[in-house]
């Protein structure tokens, strides 16, 4: 079990908190840093844990193995410059910095010694997961072209560049803006109160490297519509895999098509509890849920899965998700909302991090 700290205690913050607090066996909330009163406040009541007005202070009376930094992406960088003082590991909420030149800082801690890994967690969801999986061992070849519709900017180009192994070389990038209309749907606040339609920015690209194609697609709000789907599309040489479907071809002529299916626990005569156990996938399990009797939504699991990483990581793993990834996967999003404000081809450029990026 790995003690850490946070710092922010905002709407995304809190998900690391009931993370810990779901997997006790693994994690505990050692502290927080907030000086607000109110979240202060709320911290105390709903979690019991300590609460400090700043970081030097959590640090002296706590001594946790990582702090988790859950702060606006323009104030991310000092917490993460003062961690790095410290030598304490840092694992930052996405983005780790707002613009470009914040992005190469952030990316000079770490190449100074400190140990930052960034909490992005899409590759961690189970049907994600699932897919890369599918995809890392080679199920349809060589992946040539990703096309990715499920949430914005840096979430969505890190499950991109995962497929389709890219590391930091550089892009063109063509990108439109379009009005679409849908109905209302949720809010971080909850369900909407009221049926409606509203108008929503949708943003359409093309990115190109030299033996791959990106494709991405994403609607205002979309990851919490209605109406609209998520999707991800992934083809290679031998097969490919859309949403919850993989095709391949055997031998000559025999075409198979298998689905990837979520095995839930709790159903019919099931008494053992309602949860996700796993997705199933060519021979058997393409993907298992590991936190099993936690009772965690996917994004949860995913959240979770980070928060574990880390702590494996702390104590001598290899990291998961590198600043440095994070920061191109980011840069990708500046350079594409370039593109679309502008309606301007736009290319890429290989930025001083690239030796940073994680091994594909």
């Amino acid at each position: 079990m790995v003690r850490f700290g946070l710092i922010g205690w905002g709407w995304r913050a809190e998900f690391f908190a009931r993370a810990a607090g779901a997997l006790p066996e693994h994690l505990s909330l050692a502290g927080v840093v907030t000086r607000d009163a109110e979240r202060a406040r709320a911290v105390r009541e709903g979690y019991g844990t300590a609460v400090y007005g700043d970081l030097p202070s959590l640090l002296e009376a706590e001594h946790p193995a990582f702090v988790v930094v859950s702060v606006p992406p323009a104030i991310a960088a000092q917490h993460l410059a003062t961690l790095a003082e410290a030598k304490v590991p840092a694992l930052c909420e996405t983005p780790p910095a707002a613009d470009l030149e914040g992005l190469q800082a952030v990316c000079e801690l770490a190449r100074h010694g400190a140990r930052i890994q960034v909490a992005e967690q899409y590759p961690f969801q189970p049907l994600h997961a699932a897919r890369i999986a599918l995809s890392d061992a080679g199920v349809i070849g060589t992946p040539s072209m990703a096309s990715v519709s499920f949430s914005h900017g840096y979430h969505a180009f890190s499950v991109m560049r995962r497929h389709l192994r890219i590391g930091g070389e550089a892009a063109v990038i063509r990108a439109a803006r379009l009005e679409a209309t849908s109905e209302k749907g949720n809010t971080r606040a909850g369900p909407r109160e009221r049926a409606e339609l509203v108008a929503n920015e949708r943003i359409t690209a093309t990115l190109e490297w030299d033996h791959a194609l990106g494709l991405y697609d994403f609607e205002q709000n979309q990851h919490r519509s209605y109406v609209r789907l998520p999707h991800v599309a992934v083809r290679g040489a031998s097969g490919e895999i859309s949403d919850d479907r993989v095709r391949l071809v055997h031998g000559l002529d025999e075409i198979r098509t298998v689905h990837l299916e979520r095995v839930v626990a709790g159903q019919d005569g099931d008494l053992s509890g309602h949860e996700l156990m796993g997705i199933t996938g060519l021979d058997g399990w393409a993907w298992r849920n590991r936190f099993m009797g936690a009772r965690l939504a996917d994004d949860e699991i995913a959240v979770a899965e980070c928060l574990v990483h880390m702590a494996a990581h702390v104590e001598g793993a290899d990291g998961f998700y590198h600043v440095a990834d994070a920061a191109q996967d980011h840069y990708l999003w500046l350079c594409l909302q370039q593109a679309a404000a502008s309606g301007e081809t736009v290319q890429s450029e290989v930025q001083p991090w690239v030796d940073q990026l994680t091994a594909r």
